[in-house]
């Protein structure tokens, strides 16, 4: 007997040893109970969304206004069967885990199917706002970046637009309660662009992400109209609330809000539910701050000395250093 088939005979071994964690470590497990969202689906359905979003932008070519009504029917058509679906899937496993249960069939009170359906529809309803408030974005980054030759060139290249059209999409489906996959299309945005938003977050309009890499945006966070952030920016939590037994306390403002017009300049932190940055206020790059600011004030570090030293040999006076 060779050598590579005795090692495989290891396999079932293996096998059964994976598999008695699923016993022993059974909170990372999905077996047997109601069907989940599925991750493919719903990323299809956020790809599709797009498309009707900015039509002619991304997969289908040679749109005009003869044969638009027809293709976003299409996609409208799709997307309520898609949403529908997942939707209630997203409802039903959320009641199992609030309720306790293990299973899920026929016996359920609720009709998922119908529940979901309206809420898709509820969902499809709104994108005609949502589009009015896309183009604001994109005027936004127009407007806010010399280095953009044209509105496409945002709509074809930037990352922070990426963000926020997904963010925007994901916000309406928190709003009307859909559970799990407003996060799912959020984290894949991050995972696509580098920038983090979740979907609860309240933003206004002409929102602009410039650069975008690294950008956090929490949960509880309130940010005004016309505002601007540059890449790093992280708006978190100062801390977590705990309760008498040492549990996170939910459902709290945990992150900072923004009034309209604020600037905040690359890698700067600004962090906890009670902190304000007031309109027309600018953070500068680097600050770490965990308390209001008044309207029309700039915050900034002190500028930090550069010290530079010349690694030269011996006999060109190594001892020269330089102070900026």
């Amino acid at each position: 007997m060779s050598s590579d088939i005795r090692l495989k005979e290891q396999l079932p071994r293996l096998t059964d040893r994976i598999v008695e964690t699923y016993t022993s470590v059974g909170t990372i497990i999905h077996l047997g109970h109601c069907p989940l969202p599925k991750y493919e689906e719903v990323i299809e359905a956020t790809l599709a969304l797009k498309e009707i979003i900015y039509p002619g932008y991304r997969r289908r070519e040679g749109l005009h206004i003869g044969n638009v009504t027809y293709h976003v029917g299409d996609l409208i058509d799709t997307l309520h069967d898609t949403l529908t679906t997942q939707i209630a899937r997203a409802l039903q496993h959320e009641d199992r885990v609030n309720e306790g249960r293990d299973t899920c069939g026929e016996d359920d009170e609720v009709d998922y199917e119908a529940k979901g359906q309206a809420m898709a529809i509820d969902f499809l309803e709104r994108l005609p706002a949502l589009r009015e408030l896309l183009a604001m974005d994109v005027e936004a980054a127009y407007v806010g970046d010399p280095a953009c030759k044209n509105r496409d060139e945002v709509i074809l290249c930037y990352p922070g637009l990426e963000a926020v059209t997904v963010y925007r999409v994901a916000h309406e489906l928190y709003n009307i309660g859909v559970p799990f996959i407003p996060r799912m299309m959020a984290e894949w945005s991050h995972k696509e662009t580098g920038i983090d938003i979740h979907p609860g977050a309240k933003i206004g309009h002409h929102f602009f992400i410039d650069h975008g890499t690294g950008v956090v945006i929490g949960e509880t966070c309130d940010i005004g109209n016309h505002v601007k952030l540059y890449q790093g920016v992280t708006l978190g939590a100062l801390s977590f609330p705990t309760d008498g037994d040492g549990k996170l306390v939910r459902n709290v403002k945990r992150h900072p809000t923004l009034e309209d017009r604020v600037v905040i300049y690359a890698s700067a932190t600004v962090l906890g539910g009670k902190t304000l940055v007031g309109h027309d206020a600018v953070i500068g790059s680097s600050v770490w701050l965990t308390k209001s600011v008044k309207p029309h004030t700039t915050v900034t570090i002190e500028s930090p000395k550069l010290r530079m030293r010349a690694d030269l040999p011996d006999d060109m006076n190594p001892e020269i250093n330089y102070q900026i």
